[in-house]
Parts: C-alpha cells; sequence; structure tokens
C-alpha cells in the first residue's frame, strides 16, 4: 500500500507525464541524480516513453536538443537540483534561438530547503531568464482532483507554448520532499490520446494583403528570394514554384533545404557567396526587391552585400511574431506560413520576362566552373567537396560552425540526391555539435558530422551515449591544429599573440579517444587515404571517425588563392550588357 506522500507524489505526476506524452513528449534524455528520481523512475516505467541516461548533463541536453532537431517534435531532458540544471544552459539557448522545443524539466528542493544552505541547493527560479518561452516553479506534489488537473493543465500549456510558432524551450522546476520514491507497483499509466490536446492552425495573409504584395512583385524588374536557416522543408517545393512563376533567382542557404533534392533547381544560386565578394558582380547585381524566408544565411558576403542596398522593398516572411532582421533593412514584416504565402501568388501570375533571372543564371554558373577549376589543392575545401560528393540518397550530414559550416557553403552545390544539412546555428556555438548530432542519429539515416578538432575535442563526452546506445554515425574531423576560423579574421594580422589566445594549437590527434570510446578510426593525411576511409566507414556500424591531419596556413592560403582566382577571371570576362541590363 501506498502511504500518504507515496500517493500525492505519485498520482501528481503521473498525471504529468500522462500529458506531455498525449501530447507527443515519448522521449526524454534522464541525467541521473536523487532529488530527479520519481520523475526519472515513471518515465522509465512509462511503456511509451524511450529513455536515454546521458551522466554528462551539457551533453544531454544537446543530445536532446538533436533528437528533437531530427524529428521534429518535442524532448524532454531531466536532471537534479544544484548546478546539473546550469550545464543545461548552453543547449537551452540554443533551442532558444534555433527554434526547437525542449521540454527542460529541473528538480529541487522543496521551499524549506532552499536559500537555508542545503546541499546541492541552487536558487532555481528562473533559471534560465528570458531564453526560455515559458518557466514554472511548479507546486509541491498533491493528489486531490484540482491539483492533479493542475499537473494535467501545465503539462499541456508547455508543450503548446514550446511548440507554437516559434518553438523553443520551457522550464518545469520540480520541488520534491524526500521520500523521493513512488509506488511504481500501483501506477497504470493511461494509453491513447491526452485529455488536453494542443491543436495548431497556419497562419494565412488576407487577401487585400496579399493583391498588394503581388502588385509590387509585377513592378519588380530585379527581385531576388533569399532562403536561409529554418525554412520548413514542407515549404520548399512551394518557394521555387513561386520564384519560378515570377523569374526571381533563389540565393539559397545550405541549412535551406533548398539546394539538394527532388524539387526544381532552375532558379537557384548556389555560389553567390562567392559571387558577391567580386565589386563588380555586386554593382551588377544590385535588386530592387528581397524576399527573405528563413533566417540571415551563413555568409558573410550576402549579409554586407544587403546591408549595402539602398532603401528597397525587404520582406522579411516569418511564421510567427519574431524578429529576424538583423541588417535592419526590413520594409515588410509578413506573418504568415510560407506554404500559403507563396500559393497565394501562385493566381494570375504571370512574369514573362526572364532576363534578371538568366543573367543571374549566367553569373552563377561562371563562379561555379571557375570554383571547381581553380580549387586544385588538398585542403578542407577539398575534403568537404569530396565528402558531400561521396553521401548517400537520403544522408543527413550535420556541420560544426566556424570553417565546416563555410566550406559547406561555398561547395554545396545544387543537387538532385535528397540530403539534409544542418547545423547548430541558433547561437552559432561550437559547444554540443558532438551531442547533437548523435542526437539527430537517432532518426536520421544514414548519419554523417563535419566537424573542426576544437569543436571535436569540446564535446568528446558525448561519444559515451553513442558507445551506450550503440548509434551509427560517420564523424569527419578536420583537424587543423587549432582555430582556423581566426586565421581569417583581422586579429591574425598581429602574430604577437595571436597563436595562443585564438588559434589555440592543442596538439592532438584523436586515435586514442576514439579507443576510449570504442570507436572505429581512420587517419587521413592525404587525399588519396580519404575516399577509402570514407567508403571502409559506410561499410562499418557504431561510430566511425575519420581524422583528415590538415594545415591552417595552407588553408587560409589556398582559399584566397581561390576566391583572388574567380574574381580575376569574373572581372576580365565580364561583358558590357551586365552593367547595361542591371541598369535599365
Amino acid at each position: 500500500m501506498m502511504n500518504e506522500h507515496q500517493q500525492k507524489l505519485t498520482q501528481y505526476l503521473v498525471a504529468f507525464i500522462e500529458e506531455l506524452v498525449g501530447n507527443g513528449v515519448d522521449e526524454v534524455v534522464i541525467s541521473p541524480g536523487s532529488r530527479s528520481t520519481p520523475l526519472a523512475l515513471l518515465f522509465a516505467h512509462h511503456p511509451g516513453v524511450k529513455t536515454y541516461t546521458n551522466v554528462d548533463e551539457r551533453s544531454a541536453a544537446f543530445f536532446g536538443l538533436g533528437i528533437a532537431k531530427s524529428k521534429k517534435k518535442p524532448v524532454a531532458i531531466l536532471c537534479s537540483s544544484g548546478t546539473a540544471g546550469a550545464n543545461y544552459y548552453p543547449a537551452v539557448i540554443e533551442a532558444r534561438y534555433g527554434k526547437v522545443p525542449l521540454i527542460v524539466l529541473t528538480a529541487d528542493r522543496p521551499h524549506e530547503l532552499r536559500e537555508v544552505g542545503a546541499p546541492q541547493a541552487i536558487n532555481q527560479i528562473d533559471l534560465y531568464g528570458k531564453h526560455v518561452k515559458w518557466s514554472i516553479d511548479m507546486a509541491l506534489p498533491e493528489s486531490i482532483p484540482s491539483m492533479v488537473q493542475y499537473a494535467r493543465s501545465s503539462a499541456a500549456r508547455g508543450v503548446s507554448i514550446s511548440i507554437g510558432y516559434p518553438e523553443g524551450p520551457v522550464h518545469y522546476n520540480f520541488p520534491f520532499r524526500e521520500p523521493l520514491i513512488p509506488d511504481l507497483k500501483q501506477v497504470e499509466f493511461t494509453t491513447g490520446q491526452s485529455g488536453k490536446r494542443v491543436l495548431q492552425g497556419n497562419r494565412q495573409l488576407p487577401a487585400d494583403i496579399q493583391h498588394d504584395l503581388q502588385e509590387q512583385i509585377m513592378n519588380s524588374k530585379r527581385g531576388i528570394v533569399v532562403c536561409g536557416p529554418g525554412i520548413s522543408e514542407e515549404a520548399v517545393q512551394s518557394i521555387t514554384e513561386f520564384a519560378e512563376a515570377y523569374a526571381l533567382p533563389i540565393l539559397a542557404d545550405p541549412l535551406s533545404f533548398v539546394r539538394s533534392g527532388g524539387h526544381s533547381k532552375e532558379n537557384i544560386m548556389d555560389c553567390y557567396d562567392t559571387v558577391l565578394r567580386i565589386d563588380e558582380c555586386k554593382e551588377a547585381l544590385q535588386p530592387d526587391l528581397v524576399i527573405r524566408f528563413g533566417a540571415m544565411p551563413v555568409s558573410k558576403a550576402l549579409m554586407l552585400f544587403l546591408k549595402s542596398l539602398p532603401d528597397i522593398p525587404t520582406w522579411v516572411v516569418s511564421k510567427g511574431e519574431e524578429w529576424q532582421d538583423p541588417t535592419a533593412r526590413g520594409t515588410h514584416y509578413i506573418q504568415c506560413e510560407e506554404n500559403l504565402f507563396c500559393q497565394g501568388f501562385m493566381k494570375n501570375s504571370a512574369h514573362s520576362d526572364r532576363e534578371w533571372l538568366d543573367h543571374w543564371k549566367g553569373v552563377n554558373d561562371q563562379a561555379k566552373g571557375l570554383l571547381i577549376q581553380g580549387h586544385q589543392a588538398w585542403d578542407e575545401g577539398m575534403a568537404v567537396h569530396q565528402l558531400i560528393q561521396h553521401l548517400p540518397e537520403g544522408a543527413t550530414l550535420f556541420s560544426s560552425n566556424s570553417m565546416p559550416i563555410r566550406d559547406l557553403d561555398t561547395f554545396l552545390f545544387t543537387d538532385d540526391r535528397s540530403l539534409r544539412i544542418f547545423a547548430n546555428r541558433g547561437a552559432n556555438g561550437i559547444d554540443g555539435v558532438v551531442s547533437t548530432a548523435l542526437g539527430m542519429s537517432t532518426g536520421s539515416k544514414p548519419m554523417y558530422l563535419l566537424i573542426g578538432d576544437l569543436a571535436f575535442f569540446h564535446d568528446l563526452n558525448g561519444l559515451l551515449t553513442a558507445r551506450k546506445y550503440q548509434l551509427d554515425m560517420t564523424i569527419v574531423v578536420m583537424n587543423n591544429n587549432g582555430g582556423g576560423i581566426f586565421s581569417y579574421l583581422p586579429q591574425a594580422g598581429d602574430q604577437t599573440h595571436f597563436e595562443d589566445l585564438f588559434g589555440t594549437p592543442m596538439d592532438l590527434e584523436f586515435g586514442h579517444a576514439a579507443k576510449l570510446y570504442g570507436a572505429h578510426y581512420f587517419h587521413v593525411a592525404s587525399q588519396s587515404e580519404f575516399i577509402p576511409a570514407l567508403q571502409e566507414a559506410d561499410q562499418t556500424k557504431g561510430i566511425k571517425i575519420i581524422e583528415v591531419i590538415t594545415n591552417r596556413e595552407e588553408n587560409v592560403a589556398n582559399h584566397r588563392k581561390l576566391w583572388n582566382f574567380v574574381s580575376r577571371e569574373m572581372t576580365q570576362n565580364m561583358k558590357g550588357e551586365w552593367h547595361d541590363s542591371s541598369s535599365e
């Protein structure tokens, strides 16, 4: 028989968990601890919940974030009291700015043990500040009907807020008194639909606003579409059809899902980052209308180009109220679901003048040919290009930030394969990259990770989860012995303290780390070794680490040499009508 305390604890938490599961939260990443025992035991006891355990809270949170990104659903993470929850912070921030639904559950001391010097107790109220969409300090468990309903309503409310656009994290802080053991023998979870369902619709523009915007497009002579991270994969077809109907070039970020897949890629410009580094091209390609979907793309050259434009109509299309305008050039902030926005313009569309679009295509094709022609040296860019070509149909590639995502931007050309490219671009950090990719591997196969040596070292602990759950992923580590991205920044010009503060060489190779975590290891020191390593990794189950040894200084020199070659050739080949057509 349950004692009174067990009854209150068990019934209250069973109700909470049932509502979470009924609203789609059926995967939980648990970091072991004492105070979180009631929730941990009940989640593990629920027949419809998949649980993972990860002793490192920072890794656990990013692992949960990866599951949520891959499966497009809210995922819960659970930890004990004290600094355990503080280790969630980087992933919570990434979830907030990356628009990932994350249900954060922290256990806490009861109110009488707060601020009195009790061990493993910190102030956990509003622990994550404005980095969560909603936070609640839950009431102590009670089993009276009104409190059971409170637990259910709180669960449904949190899920609703988390999946409402823009998606993001919510935080539940649970105070528990001892004893912390629920009576599992008396627990019977109900299955099926939740008693409180969260149903959400899509936003559509009113007809009069749609008509006014359509007139602006029809009057435009040189419009462009910019696609950044965060676009729903379901909207890609509609966006490409919309661009085709109005003869608009699409400048597609590698994380936009637009560069690859079965949709038409006739209008997609995949070399704009290279093109917009060239002054003559920037002058010739100035638009009179910008329509942007998703967040700002990775390309700094595109960012500077958009900021330099004169005052022209710039539409920022978003599903919700988020403000995504780092250039401060927006003139219309259009809150509408991307599919519905594009479909609304397909009626009575007619745009016969394709000169502007053909002009963009010619420039883009020339840049692509020169990039391929001029990139002959074996370096990180070449390795990334070969990795992309090697990816099988349906593969998912997760990219670290800094140089890997920029090399992807340069060398990911349009492709009919269905490739899914992801990165943590909410806060653009390098923490938790391994764990996020491993979380994605639970729902995305085959799975690849492209990462630098610093980011890999920063999250080596994530590999423990891979071994525990026998996850399958190929990791390509670009080891240039330090932070390669800093070599492209102004501080590289003064070498007085550069290596110590920015280059940060670690003088590490990762063969021993692979052995520690039971991973298969491949050491690649030359171009001839890379493709065979990828091929062997594809035939091997588990975690495969391909460490590609590169040289930072050579990488920088090769990249700059390539960009200078493309710029010189394109400038020489430019025809006078480029300027004439752009000024008409």
